[in-house]
């Protein structure tokens, strides 16, 4: 597992959703997108990566994470979701440096692991 320098650029909120919560999961995004600078991410309608069902992503600046964070808390809905830092250690980042609101849901960290390990290596020749 890498360390990470202790430099987070940015953070992460994953929205997770289904068939029939997906018009709250909308709601919520709009929401976000009126009351923060936010970066979102495109819907996800199937598992992808580390996440084990639909889910899109939020990207913020630290500066956010202090009015974000907890308006998200207590307006989530119902919904899970998973808040982490972006550093420099993608396991680390999604595991013990995660906070979680709603259901907390098994993530493929193997994904991960491989994921960064084959970034490690570079390209093959």
């Amino acid at each position: 597992m890498a360390n990470s320098t202790g430099v987070i650029q940015n953070f992460h909120a994953h929205v997770y959703y289904d068939p029939v919560t997906r018009e709250t999961a909308a709601r919520v995004r709009d929401a976000l997108a009126e009351r923060f600078t936010v970066e979102l991410g495109r819907w996800r309608d199937e598992p992808v990566g580390p996440h084990p069902q639909s889910m899109y992503q939020v990207k913020f600046a630290p500066a956010e994470f202090g009015n974000l964070v907890p308006w998200l808390m207590l307006n989530h809905a119902g919904l899970a979701v998973l808040i982490h830092p972006s550093t420099d250690d993608e396991v680390g980042d999604h595991t013990h440096r995660a906070l979680w609101l709603g259901e907390k849901l098994e993530l493929n960290i193997e994904f991960l692991r491989q994921f960064v390990a084959k970034t490690q290596r570079g390209p093959s020749v």
